[in-house]
This record gives C-alpha cells, sequence and structure tokens, in this order.
C-alpha cells in the first residue's frame, strides 16, 4: 500500500465525501407524474384533438418509462451510496491507523495529514528538528505499511476460504 499516496488523497477523500452526502441528501431523481404525464397527453390530429384517452402504445411507453427510469435512479442512488461508503470507510482506517502508530507518532502524524499542518508549524509545536519532523514522518509509513498489509492479509485470507 502506497501510504504517501494515501497521505495526499486523505483531502480529496474529504471533499468528494462531502459533495456525495450533499448529492445523496438531496436525491429525488424525476418524478414520475411528470414523466408520465408528459408522455400521455393529447394531441391535435388533424383538424380535430383527440378526446378519447391515449393510445394503449402511448400508455406502455409511459409504463415502460417508468420503469426504466427507476431502475436508472436506484442504480444512480446506489452508486453514489456505495462510492460514499467505500471512500468513509478509507478515511476512517486511515484515522484508525494513525492513532495506532507508536509513541508520538499519532498526534503528530494526526496533526501532520489530518489537520495539515505544516512542518513548520510541527517543529514549533512538537519543539523538534526539521529533520525529526522527517524522522517522524519515515517511520510513521514504515508502520502504516504494516498495519495496510495486515488489514490486506485479512481481507486476503477471507477471500480465500
Amino acid at each position: 500500500m502506497d501510504v504517501e499516496r494515501i497521505f495526499k488523497e486523505y483531502w480529496e477523500w474529504k471533499r468528494s465525501l462531502a459533495l456525495l452526502e450533499f448529492e445523496l441528501g438531496r436525491f429525488q431523481g424525476i418524478p414520475y407524474e411528470d414523466v408520465i404525464e408528459s408522455l400521455c397527453f393529447s394531441k391535435p390530429q388533424g383538424e380535430r384533438i383527440q378526446t378519447s384517452g391515449t393510445s394503449d402504445k402511448t400508455g406502455m411507453t409511459a409504463i415502460v418509462y417508468r420503469q426504466v427510469k427507476e431502475r436508472l435512479d436506484d442504480e444512480w442512488f446506489d452508486f453514489l451510496l456505495g462510492r460514499y461508503k467505500q471512500i468513509k470507510e478509507e478515511m476512517d482506517f486511515l484515522e484508525y491507523a494513525i492513532r495506532q502508530l507508536s509513541g508520538r507518532l499519532p498526534e503528530i502524524i494526526w496533526d501532520m495529514v489530518i489537520e495539515q499542518a505544516s512542518w513548520q508549524e510541527l517543529m514549533i509545536k512538537y519543539n523538534v528538528s526539521h529533520a525529526m519532523v522527517g524522522k517522524y514522518r519515515k517511520k510513521a509509513v514504515e508502520e502504516l505499511k504494516r498495519i495496510y498489509e495486515l488489514r490486506g492479509q485479512q481481507t486476503d485470507s477471507y477471500l480465500l476460504s
């Protein structure tokens, strides 16, 4: 697992999650009645207007359209929800993994990745040198790789059993 990439992607995940929350929160799809009403209207035929209900063909088209629309709405909602769950799981696991680091690493890496503190801010807050911040980061990356490898092994064990 490329932990360096995960550090960089965390805030992209955060933005994507906020967008997905917005889309899921206001998800409505197209109202069925509007779609069917627009398909089942009377229209002029020559010099007279058709006043006898809609034809069977138009009605069937409306029903089929409604079924297709429902399926598409369901698929879109399922996609949004699945993506939301996937991103949320990755964010939650990264936050969990950071808390599992040894020594001072959890608080330093939390500030670095989650809080987006600069190295200068970390040097001042933790009273360490630039080189020490680099060493902490390198050690954290190694520990996080092991945590992600363990997660992958558990997933593989489940899939192979």
